[in-house]
């Protein structure tokens, strides 16, 4: 199991506000990923239950370098770019399946039509959408928690389908495809 923990060290300072609200949202994320992801495992459906952690943990990781001061970061990239960014940094440590996992999980995914249509600052476009269980997994269980609200409780599915329904139909649709593979959270 990777030390997820001292990877995020690399990035964000313990005790500082913007460390606090990673660790804390990625665990919830990790927590309830894994307790979906089991009951894909009771099914004797294959999944890597300890990647599912680690990517949760790490799914976020490029926040620090955008400007979203709502959640404590104060670098210069839009906030869309997190994944991706999330992604160069872990590929760079050589945790390319990491890094899928965190350009992968924005919204219920992202087309590259989407990226054009919606003007996102995502160069070049290209599909950016969870392909593996585990990959559609973290980008489900991150539906259902807030960064800015992590003193809120977990999201009911209504709730988050309301959240995504402001980025459309095709989001929306991508994200019911994920309720039908993973199932509401509050039968857990």
């Amino acid at each position: 199991m990777l030390d997820c923990l001292s990877i995020i060290q690399r990035y964000y300072t313990p005790g500082n506000d913007d460390y606090r609200v990673l660790v804390l949202h990625s665990r919830q994320v990790a927590d309830l990923a894994i307790a979906l992801g089991q009951r894909l495992i009771d099914r004797h459906e294959p999944l890597d239950i300890e990647f599912v952690e680690e990517a949760a943990m790490l799914h976020d990781i490029g926040m620090c370098r955008t400007n979203a001061p709502g959640i404590h970061c104060y670098g210069t990239e839009p906030y869309i770019l997190h994944g991706i960014l999330g992604r160069k940094m872990l590929d760079g440590m050589g945790l390319y399946r990491h890094g899928r996992v965190c350009e992968r999980h924005t919204g219920s995914g992202i087309t590259a039509a989407e990226i054009i249509s919606q003007h996102l600052p995502i160069d070049p476009p290209r599909d950016l959408l969870p392909e593996s269980l585990e990959e559609k997994l973290v980008c489900y269980a991150d539906k259902f928690f807030s960064k800015s609200r992590l003193d809120e409780p977990r999201k009911t599915l209504d709730r988050a389908r309301k959240s995504l329904a402001k980025f459309g139909g095709d989001t929306l649709e991508r994200f019911e495809a994920l309720v039908a593979l993973f199932g509401d959270p509050a039968t857990l």
